[in-house]
């Protein structure tokens, strides 16, 4: 009679940040505010109704269950932090060490699954991704399956690939199928723990595109992953074609296509070098064509005025809070009040000064609202207008749809104002604008507005496309930390010649 073998003990990690190199530091506080879960606290957070970390643990974890392998999870610590600036190198550190001893007195581990975004740096290690996977590969040995999924904007180190045995990366932007990913990381492991043995071959290509071309939906993105997507079979365990995250400035960034095998090391490679090919040869459509902001109001206005124009949704791309911007910038704010746009819903704001005057004023009253009073910078003006306080908000809710549907979200403490014809949502806690709950917690009909505009630069079009398809949103060009025109930034590290800021770079093909 075969002996029952004991459950398959495997740990799971997280840690996700989007680092604009650009943007002030990120300090613990922005990963204790959005989720720091250790030990058991991740498996009760886990079991509620709405949970708070990345949707990647849980669909890891009900697809291990599916499958029916014996297993048992080992939480270590998860935690995430809104994109932001570069992690603080202390925080970043503790936490480092924090997992290494949970995983040390663990025990016995057979496998890792680690969610990770990938496009992290810290204020000294330009790579803490690649710190985060080494660690966790020294901690339980080489011949521990070791796993993770990225966000398809992570920048892909040589460390990452060879600390773990399979990367996964997301293949939908807006990004809907974390989980998705996460599932199929359950079953790359559950292949593993019967005797697979993953190949990966890595390619990175000096195309460091802006993140609006880099849409799944249509565009030359979303050819090359659904070329990709189409090449999976017996042979083939994942391809990913992850875009990586221009902002980060980094000697690692550019495209990165991944390819992992069954078995084979050549099959990846051939696969790997189709897909490179094909990219290169697109790299000139990796090119962002924007409406100014001057034609933008100008649209806004002719709806206010005309209820038969379709309605537009308006993204400010240049100051979208999931990639680092600090989603206060008034630029098309200010330019549609003074042009008396009307029938405008405008959301998010991030301002908490401005929202505690707003309480303080109260509800139904009228006062001069400053926006920046505290926080003007070189993109975030100083603006002021005659506003009323039409609604106050503790500034949680449940995500609806896209990106966050079903999480639990704190934008803060949160106020609804009137300026002018544009109805304002302004918070306290940084979030862009990908979510329609935003504006619904007040009470607010988006089917009703002739205009609405969103700090988002490409989740919003999962959360808002039942009210706008794609004809109907508009990308705005002005400054931010976030703008898609490349040339006005000073990069310090980016590998040059690179598209599409270099007509001349070049690529000769793999050096295996």
């Amino acid at each position: 009679m075969n002996t029952p073998q004991p459950p398959k003990r495997i740990a799971l990690l997280g840690m996700h940040l989007e680092s604009n190199a650009f943007a002030p530091v990120c300090p613990e506080d922005s990963f204790r505010t959005l989720c720091y879960l250790a030990g058991d606290e991740i498996l009760a957070d886990l079991n509620s109704e709405n949970p708070i970390q990345p949707a990647e643990i849980s669909g890891f974890v009900d697809e291990m269950n599916r499958l029916g392998v014996a297993w048992e999870p080992v939480p270590i610590l998860v935690t995430a932090s809104e994109p932001n600036g570069p992690c603080d190198q202390a925080f970043f550190d503790a936490t480092l060490e924090e997992m290494r001893r949970r995983l040390s007195e663990a025990g016995p581990i057979d496998g890792v699954y680690f969610s990770a975004h990938g496009g992290m740096t810290a204020t000294v290690c330009p790579d803490p991704d690649g710190d985060l996977l080494q660690m966790a590969r020294d901690a339980v040995g080489p011949d521990v399956p070791l796993i993770a999924t990225l966000d398809l904007h992570a920048n892909v180190s040589h460390r990452m690939v060879t600390a773990t045995d399979v990367l996964i990366s997301y293949i939908t932007n807006p990004h809907v199928d974390q989980k998705e990913r996460a599932c199929e990381a359950a079953r790359a492991m559950a292949d593993m723990f019967d005797g697979m043995k993953p190949q990966t071959a890595a390619i990175r290509l000096p195309i460091t595109a802006p993140t609006v071309t880099l849409l799944s939906a249509k565009g030359p993105y979303a050819d090359l992953i659904n070329y990709g997507q189409k090449t999976m079979g017996e042979d083939i365990l994942n391809v990913s074609v992850v875009a990586g995250f221009v902002f980060s400035d980094l000697a690692k960034n550019g495209m990165t296509v991944l390819v992992t095998a069954r078995d084979d090391l050549a099959v990846a490679r051939a696969l790997a070098e189709d897909i490179a090919t094909r990219a290169w040869a697109m790299r000139e459509r990796f090119q962002t064509s924007l409406t100014s902001l001057q034609d933008a109001v100008d649209m806004a206005v002719k709806n206010g005025q005309d209820v038969s124009r379709p309605a537009l949704i308006l993204a400010d791309v240049a100051d979208n809070p999931g990639g680092g911007g600090r989603g206060n910038t008034a630029w098309i704010l200010s330019a549609l009040y003074e042009a008396g746009a009307q029938g405008v819903l405008f959301g998010v704001f991030n301002d908490p000064a401005l929202v505690r005057a707003a309480r303080d004023t109260g509800e139904g009253a009228e006062f001069q609202a400053v926006f920046n009073s505290e926080t003007a910078s070189e993109f975030s003006k100083r603006f002021e207008a005659p506003a009323r306080v039409i609604a106050l908000s503790n500034g949680e809710c449940i995500g609806r749809r896209g990106l966050w549907a079903g999480r639990s979200l704190s934008l803060g403490p949160t106020a609804l104002l009137q300026v002018g014809g544009i109805k304002v949502v302004v918070v306290t806690n940084r979030k862009q604008c990908a979510e329609p709950r935003f504006f619904e917690m007040f009470g607010l009909d988006i089917a009703d507005a002739r205009t609405v505009v969103v700090k988002s630069r490409g989740h919003f079009r999962a959360g808002f496309d039942e009210f706008f398809p794609d004809d109907r949103v508009i990308e705005v060009d002005v400054p931010g930390l976030t703008s898609p025109v490349l040339s006005r930034f000073d990069f310090k590290n980016l590998p040059r010649p690179t598209i599409p800021l270099d007509a001349d770079a070049t690529w000769d093909g793999p050096k295996w």
